[in-house]
């Protein structure tokens, strides 16, 4: 698999606090150089990145970010503004307090509630696998089929870590028919981001891999 290609799967990503219009117009210029899956940018950025690509990339966003204790209502609100304002796709936190509690059912309407508020568009249910037990992350896998979403994810990339190669394995062997899976956090190298697609992943979020690419064609290498 060559650069490129890797570079297809990419959600090029940008969500820290401190993030500005001028960071997130270099964002959506490079992810549209690079042919990216997508650019993750925050909520309030949508309306303006989806203006100034005009159709030429999908704008994700995030809900519940990054620690997904939002009440399901102010959940599905963001996911409707963020429709409205553009996005093509959505990525949400779960609750993790309500896995911990074994709230499965309730996770799952409020998983259902987001999907349809996304109208369509392609809903990420990011479960923050680094502050789960192998059974929760199993759980999560049949909860996310059921509940119709179309990927699963594994990290917000602020918490204690990222995807790691094991997680990513152990959802490919416990997710449903049609469920895609979206290793993000970390991944910090082609020969990583390679390995990931191999083990079953179908979208990688980070910024890294597009700045490898740009120093690379700098002349810099990577």
């Amino acid at each position: 698999m060559n650069k490129n290609d890797i570079l297809k799967t990419v959600d090029h990503t940008l969500l820290t606090q401190t993030a500005t219009w001028e960071e997130i117009r270099q964002i959506l210029d490079d992810a549209m150089y690079y042919h990216t899956a997508s650019a993750c940018i925050p909520a309030a950025y949508v309306r303006q990145a989806a203006e100034y690509v005009n159709g030429r990339l999908p704008i994700c966003t995030v809900i519940g970010f990054p620690n997904g204790y939002h009440t399901t209502a102010v959940k599905v609100f963001e996911t409707s503004d963020a429709v409205a304002n553009g996005a093509s796709e959505i990525d949400m936190v779960i609750h993790i307090g309500w896995l911990k509690d074994q709230k499965y059912a309730r996770i799952e309407d409020e998983i259902r509630q987001i999907h349809e508020a996304c109208d369509g568009r392609i809903l990420k249910v990011i479960i923050e696998t680094c502050l789960l037990t192998e059974e929760e992350k199993i759980r999560m896998c049949g909860i996310v089929t059921s509940a119709g979403a179309e990927y699963i994810k594994t990290s917000t990339g602020f918490s204690t870590s990222g995807a790691v190669f094991s997680d990513v394995a152990l959802m490919k062997a416990h997710v449903g028919p049609g469920v895609k899976i979206k290793a993000a956090g970390g991944i910090s190298s082609f020969d990583d981001a390679e390995e990931f697609l191999r083990l079953g992943a179908d979208r990688l979020g980070t910024s890294r891999l597009v700045k490898l690419a740009k120093n690379a064609d700098s002349g810099f290498g990577y």
